[in-house]
């Protein structure tokens, strides 16, 4: 195995696990570390949707118990799970119909370092109008939701569509707009990570299958996304403690220091960023 494709392997991996399930966007970072290590072409965009199954599989173990209990409860017909997975499926469609139809003109023009940075700061300042605001809770867990907050919390996960917005973000934000708890906001954000990272994953990988080459992309991508599982299961577990005792601020302002600096380092030509 190539020691620096291993590194940067190592590099992105880490950095796809400890940003996916934050509300400051694991897109819009794995696209401007892969652009700064140059690790930004075809076959880096297909490692990037590779190395989310490594996320996908950190929230699956941490709520394995309670996706048990839902295809158990499914299969009894218990009310709780039918619920719960009737409010996911109606949660993900919005974000599947508008990525369907808008997703592929959005990566042509905004998977480019300048406008995540942007989003990276217009995100900050949503987030910040969030916690400013009167925050009255109405939904304290994810079994209290209708299936009218559900479609609120989906319609919200669309602007996730724009790289550097922050799928969770967006749902988490969204969820304290429309008067979910913190802890609510966020395990409904993690849950709806599954199917929504699971099919949009597939439907890239199915769209890239050209540039596969199993047997010489194994080491890289296994690699990657076994770092992707390991760092996403600390970054999952530290932002339930977080959230249990502080609110969201902090990544407002993460969001908005990054994003002025990407700006900053572009406009005086610190860093020459692939497309301004």
């Amino acid at each position: 195995m190539d020691l620096l494709l291993a590194a940067k392997a190592l590099i992105l991996g880490v950095v796809e696990g400890l940003t996916e399930f934050l509300p400051i966007s694991s897109t819009g970072h794995l696209i401007l570390v892969g652009d700064l290590l140059n690790f930004n072409d075809d076959k880096g965009k297909l490692f990037e949707i590779v190395i989310q199954v490594g996320a996908i599989l950190a929230v699956c173990w941490e709520y394995r118990r309670r996706i048990s209990d839902t295809f158990s409860g499914l299969f009894h017909k218990e009310k709780i799970a039918q619920n719960f997975t009737t409010n996911l499926i109606i949660a993900f469609l919005p974000f599947a119909i508008f990525g369907f139809l808008f997703g592929k003109h959005i990566k042509a023009l905004l998977f480019k370092p300048v406008p995540v940075a942007l989003a990276f700061i217009v995100g900050a300042f949503v987030i910040i109008w969030a916690e400013k605001r009167e925050h009255t809770v109405r939904v304290n867990t994810v079994d209290e939701l209708s299936k009218l907050d559900a479609l609120k919390l989906g319609l919200a996960q669309v602007f996730a569509l724009f790289p550097g917005t922050s799928r969770s973000g967006a749902t988490i934000v969204g969820g304290l707009f429309f008067g979910l708890s913190r802890q609510a906001a966020t395990e409904f954000s993690f849950f709806l990570a599954i199917p929504t990272l699971i099919i949009a994953s597939l439907y890239d990988l199915y769209k890239h299958r050209d540039l596969l080459e199993l047997a010489a992309d194994m080491p890289i991508f296994l690699l990657g996304t076994v770092t992707a599982f390991f760092s996403a299961l600390i970054a999952i577990k530290g932002l339930l403690r977080y959230i249990s005792h502080h609110n969201f601020l902090i990544f407002a302002w993460y969001r908005l220091i990054f994003g002025v600096v990407v700006l900053a380092t572009a406009y005086s030509g610190i860093v020459e960023w692939s497309v301004n």
